[in-house]
């Protein structure tokens, strides 16, 4: 098996903000394998809080490549399997290699890759639209300049967290999800889930830093006005048990988790245990995308605008249509890389 890496920087079509920071552009690297006159394509992403730059990411992945290129690929998960032990500390890596190699098993076997998992596409449900921090106003201005969305994702932690929220309400009846990345304190958490019940949040996601003192969790978990699912706290499948306990949902990440491999172990685990589930994304392109999009039979809510955000997308793959999900012509993710 061939193994390639390409290096891109997608610009945004305006600055992306939430309580860490400001990005006004992307670096990503893509994967891809090519096996048996077939290609498939993964991705990831650089990301300053993670400590992952794609020099890091890149070194990560030459060091397994002389095993993965003996590999024969028939089930989407062998690199995985191949590779995850010697990548236990670079889950980024991981990713992007096992998203291109479950493209690639579908491409070979001829069908999509939630296909290959014995899943089908019905009642999935529609993607939000991220708002990033800004003014109010400017805020306000974005989801009006983004209209006919029945879910929008608000970034908070500001001392404005209220005002935005009663601002974005004036403006829409479609639902508003929170993300406040972290943070929250505890008490702040539970004084402002009864205000954001009052108006009509759905949910809040990551109130509290992932360190922070599991009776703290606790505390929200049993206080808050709003369901609370874990984020940051969730990232590999052993920390899905334990989330339970303190949160009603976990959002997973690929690029946290390791691809979709784990993904797919997480969201099942969660869905038996009475999580709801959700699966996330960064700022990424269509790549990305069209990987977790084969997770939607899994989740009960979707956030995948990660390439609307961008300026100009290296690649091309499913379509998101104002929340809904169409899934890019053919078999694996159906994603292409751009010449």
């Amino acid at each position: 098996m061939k193994v390639s890496l390409h290096e891109r920087t997608a610009p945004l079509k305006k600055p992306f903000t939430i309580s860490r920071g400001t990005i006004t552009e992307q670096p990503v690297l893509i994967v891809e394998m090519e096996h048996n006159g077939k290609r498939g394509f993964g991705e990831t992403t650089a990301n300053d809080y993670y400590g992952h730059t794609l020099e890091s990411i890149s070194a990560s992945i030459n060091k397994v490549l002389p095993t993965i290129e003996q590999l024969d690929v028939v089930r989407g998960d062998e690199v995985y399997n191949a590779v995850v032990a010697e990548l236990a500390n670079d889950m980024f890596a991981l990713s992007a290699l096992d998203i291109a190699c479950q493209d690639l098993a579908g491409r070979l076997a001829g069908k999509t890759c939630f296909e290959n998992w014995g899943l089908e596409w019905t009642g999935m449900p529609e993607s939000s639209l991220t708002i990033g921090i800004d003014d109010t106003d400017a805020m306000v201005a974005n989801l009006k300049e983004n209209p006919g969305w029945n879910n929008y994702k608000v970034k908070l932690g500001t001392p404005r967290d209220i005002e935005i929220i009663e601002a974005l309400r004036g403006a829409t009846d479609a639902k508003l999800r929170i993300d406040a990345n972290c943070a929250w304190t505890a008490d702040e958490a539970i004084e402002k889930s009864k205000q954001l019940a009052d108006l009509g949040v759905e949910f809040i996601e990551q109130p509290l830093p992932f360190d922070a003192p599991r009776a703290d969790f606790k505390k929200v978990y049993e206080g808050s006005h709003l369901p609370v699912l874990a984020d940051e706290s969730c990232r590999v499948p052993e920390h899905v048990e334990p989330c339970g306990e303190v949160f009603h949902g976990i959002n997973v990440k690929l690029c946290k988790c390791g691809g979709l491999t784990p993904a797919v172990l997480m969201l099942t685990k969660a869905r038996e245990m009475g999580l709801k589930t959700m699966v996330g994304c960064m700022v990424e392109t269509s790549i990305g995308i069209s990987a977790a999009s084969q997770l939607l039979p899994l989740l009960d809510f979707a956030d995948l605008d990660g390439a609307i955000l961008l300026g100009n997308d290296p690649a091309t793959g499913v379509v998101v249509d104002h929340g809904k999900v169409n899934l890019a012509d053919g078999p694996g993710t159906g994603a292409r890389l751009k010449d």
